[in-house]
């Protein structure tokens, strides 16, 4: 008797245990477009597009690999809705009583599978490099579980950018060369793109319809939507420089030397492991220093693997947790309201365009605000997770909950990632122009991001004084003259009132 083989949207790797446990003589592989998974949050416009048009070309690929697949599109009339409607809308078309599927990316999920009326095997996702039981041994036993020691394991497994038992270059982490401000100019003409082609024309007027009232432009779309399109030209033009600049921040260079395959990646149009061995090759090849294929594999196969580890290890309430208390409603500049603040309206207005922003972006400008702030973290988790084209659970909420909004009490981050505007002035050009001025710390025009940031060390004082990488901060704030600190208290106090009450900021 044949069984069914479910292909989930981020699962498009012809690798997937589920089908190399099948067989395609017999068994039927099980793709669904459904409504349940396109709207538990108000995903981009372009997420779903990009996810639907990957998995059409990604069905196609397996018909010509030899498998029966039965597709569900969006606007199918006897489309169930959700994927374990489909499931048994299939089992009962072809008669089949089990179901094979390869460990989906969010908790959600796995419970839908898990309870569904029809016998499912679960298998492990082994398209990572650290297995569930790999990770939960390195972390047995540890006070803190800190990413840096994790990495090194994953270069001693994989064999990357090693020598021996050594880390080529003589250390594992060469990230203090990787902090370079923004330069004058960019020698990257950005990620390769793409014109639509028939596929992908009509999954564009689909998700037009369906998902008009989503955030974020649907046009222009350039995106790979299959494997070949998406081994892209960035180790070759943009990775030498990529290690120096990651950091930096430009208004009008949205991508300056980034690759933009995490996407491609995370749905399974790219290996990990086999994009780290060409960043190491051109490393080999004196292509690229050293900082920078160090800097791009240690995101691969250090922080997302971590990222992983974490989600899976800390269990399905990981996503709820909320260690500072924040209550505070996600503001509307979040969805493209007016603001003063240029590095926010930049970097919203280019989530709005792009689907993307880089880890500092999302980590230094729209957190840290969060963060500050004290907005209620679930909602931002919620808010990354439906914006970013990159974002699925398994890795955006560790990076939300965790390391951007501290709220899983420090698990992930050692202290809370928290700046005032001197570093996003440093660190972009962002603070030009803007009608806040970076170097006021209090009266008008004043940046908001300076006021927030003693407001938020004043009242978890209770939690972080005691912290030894935060104990600067705290002897700052203790000199200031006693009417000083009132007034940053006071006005940040109004600030918020101000945000609250939806004036804009």
């Amino acid at each position: 008797m044949s069984r069914l083989v479910l292909v989930l949207g981020d699962q498009l790797s012809l690798s997937l245990s589920a089908l190399r446990h099948a067989d395609p003589a017999r068994d039927i592989v099980v793709m669904a477009e459904v409504a349940d998974e396109t709207t538990y949050v108000h995903h981009h416009p372009k997420k779903i597009a990009l996810v639907l048009a990957a998995m059409r070309q990604f069905a196609d690929a397996l018909r010509e690999a030899g498998w029966d697949v039965r597709y569900s599109q969006l606007d199918d009339t006897h489309n169930a809705g959700s994927i374990v409607g489909e499931l048994l809308r299939r089992a009962e078309e072809t008669g089949a009583s089990e179901v094979l599927v390869t460990e989906p990316g969010e908790w959600r999920l796995i419970t839908h599978l898990r309870h569904a009326p029809i016998k499912t095997h679960i298998l492990p996702d082994d398209r990572f490099i650290a297995s569930h039981q790999e990770f939960e041994a390195w972390a047995k036993g540890r006070k803190q579980l800190r990413m840096e020691y994790f990495y090194r394991e994953m270069r001693r497994k994989t064999g990357l950018l090693m020598e021996g038992d050594a880390p080529v270059g003589g250390k594992w982490n060469f990230d203090h060369e990787n902090r370079k401000p923004a330069p004058d100019a960019v020698a990257f003409d950005g990620p390769k793109r793409f014109a639509p082609d028939a596929v992908v024309a009509a999954v564009l007027a689909l998700v037009k319809r369906r998902f008009a009232p989503h955030f974020g432009t649907l046009h222009p779309f350039w995106f790979a939507t299959t494997r070949a399109q998406a081994l892209d030209h960035f180790v070759s033009k943009a990775l030498p420089l990529f290690g120096d600049y990651q950091d930096a921040m430009l208004s009008d260079n949205r991508f300056l030397y980034h690759s933009v395959i995490s996407s491609y990646i995370n749905i399974g149009l790219l290996d990990p492991l086999e994009v780290c061995q060409k960043v190491e090759n051109a490393y080999e090849k004196g292509a690229v220093p050293i900082n920078a294929a160090e800097g791009f594999i240690r995101q691969i196969i250090g922080w997302r693997e971590y990222m992983r580890g974490i989600y899976f290890l800390e269990g399905p309430e990981y996503p709820t947790r909320n260690a500072l208390g924040h209550k505070r409603d996600l503001p509307a500049l979040f969805w493209g309201a007016e603001t003063q603040m240029r590095c926010l309206a930049r970097t919203v207005g280019q989530t709005c365009d792009e689907a993307y922003a880089h880890h500092i972006q999302r980590l230094m400008i729209t957190g840290n605000f969060a963060l500050l702030a004290g907005i209620d973290p679930g909602q931002v988790h919620e808010w990354y997770l439906a914006v970013y084209m990159d974002a699925f659970e398994w890795v955006e909420a560790p990076n939300t909950v965790g390391m951007s909004q501290f709220a899983d009490g420090g698990i992930i981050a050692s202290k809370p990632y928290v700046s005032s505007g001197a570093y996003i002035n440093r660190m972009s050009d962002y603070c030009k122009g803007c009608a806040y001025s970076v170097s006021k710390k209090t009266g008008e025009g004043a940046c908001p991001f300076n006021l927030l940031y003693w407001h938020f060390l004043d009242r978890h004082r209770d939690r972080f004084s005691g912290n030894a990488r935060m104990g600067n901060m705290y002897r700052t704030w203790d000199r200031m003259d006693a009417e000083k600190r009132e007034t940053v208290i006071a006005e940040a106090e109004d600030f918020l009132r101000r945000l609250d009450a939806g004036a804009q900021v």
